[in-house]
Formats: structure tokens, sequence, C-alpha cells
């Protein structure tokens, strides 16, 4: 993570270098010196080696699958007779090709000098008047038609020079000589290779263990993960490549063929084989082909169908092809390939530039396992430089142009917002603390870092839902958030509310700068399902433990998490003693509350409340056998009151209800359920009514499926209904016997005037059932 300036008025006083850190800075610059001036000078013998190495790395799983079957030494040999072979037979084809094609060059020459022709430069033409310029002006030079002129004049004759030309057989001798070494030298390296990989191939568990006990000292099982990888990555390039390379080379040849250039084979394979080459290698394989189908064709046609060959094969090779087979990256990043191409070029050559990337990949390897070269990894490996955490830090630190919105979006683009809190805002709210108390920023610093989190955790509330942002279960739980002591840990604590705001809870952060009396009053007031107490360092334990009391003293009932965010593995030594203050959970992760959350919701939901049993409820009961209506017959003379209801209320379920002590029974209604209306009635567990009787009062539910006691309940889930609203029924003593409802298949809720209304008439209902009761 980047160091900030110093705060004013302080100095950061850099340690001083030991003599052995200088003495160990001197060494490593003088071993690297030494490794290059080896690998350039000895390339001769390195290149062999390195190639002999690379197809060891390619050919040991076949000799492996081998060896079980017939052992390692006819393994190998069955291996190499095979590699021998195919090479044998693909020279053998490209050199017939060859010569087939030098002894049809002879007939090209008209058409080359038709295409040459048609590349004249006119007379008239300003390359042409500049041409005649630099020719003029050549006459003149030292050397010139104009000076040799000046010198031809006659002079007196003096004795001819003699020059000894030497015979016709010796310069024959000479031209097979030279074209022997030219042929000689590479097919030597050839069978060098080859000898060298062969016996690597007999050797190479042994090579293993010795490259084992030279390298990995003391770390035998991290060295052995780091050739593993290292195998296995080249490995798969190599074979990868020579799949894309043959699959370039076989429709390459079919496309010259049909296209009328000579020879498609040998181009071909030509272009298979140096595709291994990067960068260059198509280049070189495009040019024969498209020089000779120049040569070959009268007109235009032949080399603009060749050209557009390569191009449609490259294109499909580039952008279907090797990312479909390549799959898993090298793990080494396009730039380090590129350098690394430059920097074995330089010192090795070609042979360099084909050996550049398995090197690279073993070097981006070695540093991700050998500490000691971690460097190598971060310099020349895909992963990015900075995590997110980091990144959205530097951002904060240096004020960058680059919004930390566009890093938020990034992210979240394929990722849950509650992944990103864990992963990014919280470990940069810890590492502000933590740099502010280190002294590396200043307070203001760490105040304006703070700031700008809330306001994006803001931004973000205003992000669509995501897909698995949906409330579990559509049940309605409250859950309050707490912060432990500091701003800090509000903010922690609402990016949790969010969270669980998103999923449909009804959860609110508590402001930080409340005392804690405040809190525990409000919190008695609202009495929550569960309350979260935020914890971020450097904020302790032990705050969340003394608050937790306080909570667990004032709600014995209500469920406690605390959530140690950003803590890891190390914050499980504080779980217990949470636990111990009454916390019932304890998470480290926004996530992993989010879920708990949304399974202590589900669990509240799979249960139905039913009403509690109001006082006097004997006496309400006598009230109501003196009605003589607790039974399941209809009383039409109230439709009129359930009709009106229906039609000014424009409800589709209105209902008269009397609540005896075991059952309630529908004495008026109209759009009532089939399955209700034969019933006749409900028990009084099931009973919505009931918990009119029980409040004495009023009761409206705006969404039944949303309420904890409902929503499991027959009435919202076998028929639906979704929102309720009912005035108690009460008798001339007071008692209240039943209710006059409302009910809906939609979530609704009444105005003050609407409740008015349905309560006047639940009084007009219950003096009619007095006057029934009086026989009137």
């Amino acid at each position: 993570m980047p160091d900030a300036l110093p705060p004013p008025g302080s100095i950061r006083v850099r340690p001083r270098r030991s003599s052995a850190d200088s003495l160990s800075g001197i060494f490593a610059v003088c071993l690297v010196s030494a490794l290059l001036a080896g690998a350039y000078f000895g390339r001769d013998v390195l290149i062999p080696l390195a190639l002999a190495a690379l197809i060891t790395f390619l050919l040991s799983p076949l000799a492996n699958k081998l060896q079980r079957r017939i052992g390692n030494i006819a393994a190998v040999l069955a291996v190499m007779l095979l590699v021998l072979g195919g090479v044998v037979t693909l020279g053998w084809t490209i050199g017939n090709q060859a010569v087939d094609l030098a002894n049809q060059l002879p007939g090209y020459k008209e058409n080359i000098r038709a295409k040459l022709k048609s590349f004249q430069v006119p007379d008239e033409g300003l390359l042409s008047r500049l041409s005649e310029t630099i020719e003029d002006l050549k006459k003149d030079l030292p050397g010139g038609e104009n000076d040799t002129a000046a010198r031809d004049e006659p002079e007196e004759a003096g004795p001819m020079p003699v020059r000894v030309v030497e015979g016709e057989p010796g310069r024959k001798l000479d031209t097979v000589q030279a074209m022997v070494s030219q042929v000689a030298g590479p097919l030597g390296t050839g069978a060098l290779v080859l000898l060298l990989a062969t016996f690597m191939l007999l050797k190479r568990d042994d090579l293993r263990s010795r490259l084992l006990r030279l390298i990995g000292q003391g770390r035998i099982s991290t060295t052995t993960r780091a050739f593993d990888e290292a195998g296995s990555r080249v490995r798969r390039y190599l074979l990868m490549q020579l799949v894309i390379n043959v699959s370039y080379g076989i429709p390459l040849a079919i496309g010259l063929h049909f296209i009328g250039v000579p020879n498609a084979v040998l181009w071909g394979a030509l272009a298979a084989g140096l595709r291994f080459i990067p960068y260059i290698g198509p280049w070189i394989a495009a040019a024969f082909p498209v020089l000779l189908s120049l040569a070959v064709s009268p007109g235009w046609t032949t080399p603009l169908l060749t050209v557009g060959l390569f191009i449609v094969l490259e294109l499909i090779s580039n952008n279907i092809m090797e990312p479909w087979l390549y799959g898993a990256s090298t793990g080494v990043s396009s730039f380090a390939l590129i350098v690394s191409a430059v920097f074995w070029t330089w010192l090795w050559g070609t042979p360099g530039l084909v050996l550049s990337t398995p090197f690279t990949v073993c070097l981006v390897v070695m540093g991700r396992h050998v500490p000691q070269l971690a460097f190598l990894g971060v310099l020349l490996g895909e992963e990015r430089a900075l995590t997110p955490a980091d990144d959205c830090y530097q951002r904060l630190l240096s004020r960058s142009d680059r919004d930390e919105t566009e890093l938020a979006e990034a992210f979240l683009r394929d990722k849950p917002l509650a992944e990103f809190y864990d992963a990014v805002l919280v470990p940069v709210i810890a590492a502000a603390e933590n740099d502010q108390r280190a002294g590396f920023i200043d307070e203001g610093q760490r105040d304006r870092i703070l700031q700008a989190l809330g306001e994006l955790v803001e931004d973000l509330s205003e992000r669509p839902e995501g897909p698995d942002e949906q409330a579990p279960g559509g049940v309605d739980c409250r859950v309050r958030c707490l912060a432990a002591r500091a701003e800090r840990d509000a903010i922690a604590g609402g990016m949790a509310a969010q969270v669980l705001q998103r999923m449909g809870f009804d959860a609110i952060q508590m402001p930080a700068k409340r005392v804690v009396g405040e809190l525990i009053g409000t919190l008695q007031q609202e009495q929550p399902d569960l309350v979260c107490i935020s914890v971020v360092a450097p904020s302790k334990s032990g705050h969340a433990k003394s608050l937790c009391r306080k909570v667990r003293n004032a709600l014995p009932g209500v469920k406690i998490a605390v959530g140690l965010w950003g803590k890891g593995s190390e914050g499980e030594a504080e779980a217990q003693a949470l636990r111990d203050a009454g916390a019932d959970e304890v998470f480290t992760a926004i996530a992993d509350f989010a879920a708990h959350a949304g399974r202590f919701a589900s669990s509240l939901a799979e249960e139905t409340v039913p009403a509690g049993i109001p006082e006097g409820e004997e006496e309400r009961l006598l009230a109501l056998d003196r009605t003589g209506l607790a039974n399941a017959e209809r009383e039409p003379v109230l439709d009129h009151v359930t009709a009106k209801l229906a039609r000014v209320f424009q409800a589709p379920i209105t209902a008269v209800t009397l609540v005896d002590r075991e059952r309630q029974w529908f004495k008026s209604y109209q759009g009532l359920p089939d399955g209700l209306e034969k019933e006749g009635g409900t028990t009084r567990d099931l009973s919505i009514c009931g918990h009119v009787v029980s409040a004495g009062k009023t009761v409206m539910i705006r969404d039944l499926a949303r309420d904890r006691r409902f929503s499991r309940n027959p009435m919202v889930v076998e028929h639906g209904i979704r929102s309720y609203a009912g005035a108690p029924i009460k008798v001339a003593d007071g008692a209240v016997i039943g209710a006059l409802c409302l009910m809906d298949t939609v979530p609704r809720t009444l105005t003050p005037q609407e409740k008015r209304l349905l309560e006047e008439s639940a009084a007009e209902v219950a003096e009619e059932i007095e006057r029934m009761a009086d026989g009137e």
C-alpha cells in the first residue's frame, strides 16, 4: 500500500541500511551480472540445453504413459523414434516441395516482368523529377561521370596489371563448402538437441530429484508445487500452441491449393513451424506465399486472395482458437511477454525468441512460490499490481481524478455488493485508521477518507437491485445496527444495513453519536428482531462486549449479532468472550451476516403467531354467549353493512366475525372464498380478527405476507389475502366480541377518514347485534 506524505510538522526517519544489507545488494547485482554474462557467452551450449529441456517438458507425459507398459528405456526410445520419424518425414516432404518450386521458378519470369512494369514511375511525375535531380548531382560527385571524363585524357601507356584468376574447379569447391557449412550447422544443433532430449527423458526423474535438492533446501513441498505448476503451464502452452499452429497450417495449405499457389503443402508446413516464433514468425510465413502468388499470376486476383486468406486465418486463430484452446492463461502479462521477447532475442537471437514465453512462465511461477523472488510475480505476472482495496485506498489518498465509484461499478459487474464491502471498503477503513495511528497520515486525511467512503456507500444505495439481493421469503424482519464506538463502526454498520435493505429487511443503522441510554430506549420502543453491533479495527471488542451486555439486559429476547468486520480468522479468539457477554452470533464478513439474517428471517416466516388472550376473557365470553350468535349460521340482517363497505371501500372481501373461546365465526360477508364460506369459520389460533379482539382496537396490516405473524396463515397461503383492516365490535359493557373487517388480495392501507368510517360501521354492527340479542 503506498505511503502517504508525513503529517505536517513531523519527519519520517528512514532506517539506515546496515553494511550487511549493502553487501547483500552488491552481491545480488554481481550475481545477476555474472548470470547474464554467462548466458550470453555460453549461448552455444545453453541454447541446445534449453531447447532439449523444452522438448523434455513436452514429451514427458507420453513417456510416462508408455513407461508403465514397456519400461523406461523402451518408452524413451519409442518416443524419440516417433519424433525423429515425424521430423524426417516432414523434412523429406518440405525438401521435395522446395526442389519442385526451384524447378518451376524460371517459368514465372514473364509474370514477374509484367508486375514490375506495372510499378513504373510516370515520366512527368514528382518521383521522376526527383530521381533525375539525384542522378545529375551524382555525376558531379568524385567518381561520377563528369569526374571520370575529366580524367580520361590520353596518357602514356604503361604496363598492364596482371591479375591471377583461380580456376573453375576451385570456385565450385568453395561454393560447396559454404553450402555444406550453412546446412551442417543447424543439422548438428538439431541432432545435439535430440540427443540431449533423449538423455534428459531417460534420466528425467533423477534430474528432477537433483534440482529439488539443489533448489528446495528446506522447502521441498514449495519447490515441488513450483515445479509441477511450471511444468503443467509450459506443457499446456506448448501443446496448445502446437494444436493452434497445425490447425492454422492445414487450412492454409488447402486454401493456397485452391487459390492456385504452387507447393501449398510447403507453405502450410512452413507457416505451422514459423508460428512457434512469436511476433515475427507469422509475417515471415506469409511473405513467401504472397510473393510467389505475385509471380505465378498474370493478374492481381491470386495475390489478393492469398492476402485475404492469411488475414482470415489470423483473425480466427487470434480471436477464437487461442482464447478457446489456451483456456487458463500462462499467468504472464502481455507487456511482460513483449519485454521478455525483446530481452531473450537480444541475448540468444531467434532461439531466445522461441524460448522467451516458457522462460517467463517459469520465472513467474518461481516468484509465486519463492518469497525472495516475489518481485518477479509482481513485475511479470498477470495479476493486478494492486488489490481492489489498495487501489481504492491510493485513489482516496492521492485525490485521484479517477472516481472510486468507477472502481465500485467495475467490481459490482459480476460480484455482489456485500463482497465489495468485505473485500474493498472495510479494509480501506481499517488501513486509514491504522495509518493515522502510525503517523503516516494525519487526522484530516483520515476524516476525508471516511467522509468519501460514507458518500460512496450512500451513492451505492441508489444502484438497481441485483438478482441475488431479493427478500428471503418476503418476510418483514426488523434489524437495527449499532456502532461499537466510533464513526468507522457506523460506516461499516451502514454497509451491513444497506445490504439487508436491498434484501427486503427493515434495517437501520443507528446514529453513532447518540449516547447509549438513548439508543437502548429507542430499541425498547421499536422492539427489533435482530440487533447487530459493528466493530472495525482499531476499535476493540471490549466496546462491543459492554454494549452487548446493555442490550441484552434491556431486551432479553432479542437476537444479537456482533460484526468484527475484516478480522478474519484472528477474530475467533474474541468470539467466545462476546458470546459470554450475550451475543448469539459473531461474524467477520458482511456477506456471512446477511446470509444469517436471511436464515433467521425464514425461521420467523415459518411461525404463525396466534393472537394473545385479552384481559377479562371470561367476561368477554359471557357477553358473547348472551348474544346467542356464536355459531356457523349466517345473519342476513347484517349483510347490508358488509355490502355497503364492499361498495364504499371497493374491497373484494368484507365480513362480520365473532370470536369465541376456540373458533372465529363468519356471521355476514361479501366475497368470502368458497372454502371459508363452506366452513363458516376458522380456528381461533389462525384468526386474524383474533388480534383485533386481543388488542381491543382497530388493526390494519398493509401486507400480511410480509408480517411474520401471518405469512404462513392459510388465509394468505391458500386464499391469497394480502391486506387486512378490522375494527372491534364492542357491546354495551365494552367487551370486544368480534370484528368488522375488510380484506384485499393486494397490499393496501386505509386513510384516517376510511379508518374512522370503518370504526363507525363497527359500532353500528354492535348496536344491531344487541338488538338481535334483545329479541327486537
